[in-house]
């Protein structure tokens, strides 16, 4: 059994990653804004805070063996692009400062090739109301993390579309920097997939400071 951090524990994703976590025995401490929405779980410890609170989050973060995050300030957020950014620098300081090292992030797939030398944000397929997010998270990756030489940090990029009712198969394909696609063509994962392969990241570290997908 491992001890997890998990920063947005409630949203899309992180709630999917939440169950894995839960479902294989793991203990969690979710960072979230509205505790409410947690499950009442004995393996689950709410905590409401804010990730721009280094030291907060870096006291949270103390003891355990490593923390996921799946922030995200919110699609509808008109400002997404800065906090994204400016958050994710908070919660690189914090974990630092926890001395934690392993920190394993949900990516976003903006960054992923989809051609030679094409990157997904390059095509102009992303619809606008995602767009400043996906550049964003693309920015943690490509300017942040990359630089990164003291965490083992991971950044685990979604295929190209989530299942909207997708199940937990437990069968996928990984990949690195290209985008993974099936017989048809197209690219797609399960929520709750993405979620078992997070977990199996976490629990048989495969990846260090560097970049993978999954698809089917």
């Amino acid at each position: 059994m491992a001890k997890v951090v998990l920063i947005g524990a409630t949203g899309f994703v992180g709630s999917a990653i939440l169950n894995e976590l839960v479902e294989r025995g793991h203990e969690v401490t979710a960072v979230v804004r509205n505790v409410e929405k947690l499950p009442k779980n004995a393996l689950v410890k709410p905590v409401k805070e804010d990730v721009g609170n280094e030291d907060a989050i870096a006291k949270l973060l103390e003891g355990k063996d490593a923390v996921i995050s799946a922030y995200n300030p919110g699609w509808n957020n008109p400002n997404i692009a800065q906090e994204t950014i400016v958050n994710y620098r908070h919660i690189l300081a914090s974990t630092k400062k926890s001395g934690i090292g392993r920190l394993l992030i949900v990516g976003g797939a903006g960054t992923l090739f989809c051609a030679p030398g094409v990157r997904i944000l390059e095509t102009g397929v992303l619809p606008n109301e995602i767009f400043n997010g996906v550049v964003s998270l693309g920015y943690v990756y490509l300017n942040i993390l990359q630089n990164e030489k003291e965490l083992d940090w991971v950044f685990f990029s979604p295929a190209g579309m989530f299942d909207e009712k997708g199940e937990r198969t437990g069968k996928f394909r990984l990949g690195k920097d290209d985008l993974v696609v099936d017989a048809e063509g197209n690219s797609h994962i399960s929520v709750q997939d993405y979620a078992v392969a997070m977990v199996d990241e976490l629990e048989k570290p495969a990846h260090h400071r560097e970049r993978f997908t999954i698809g089917y």
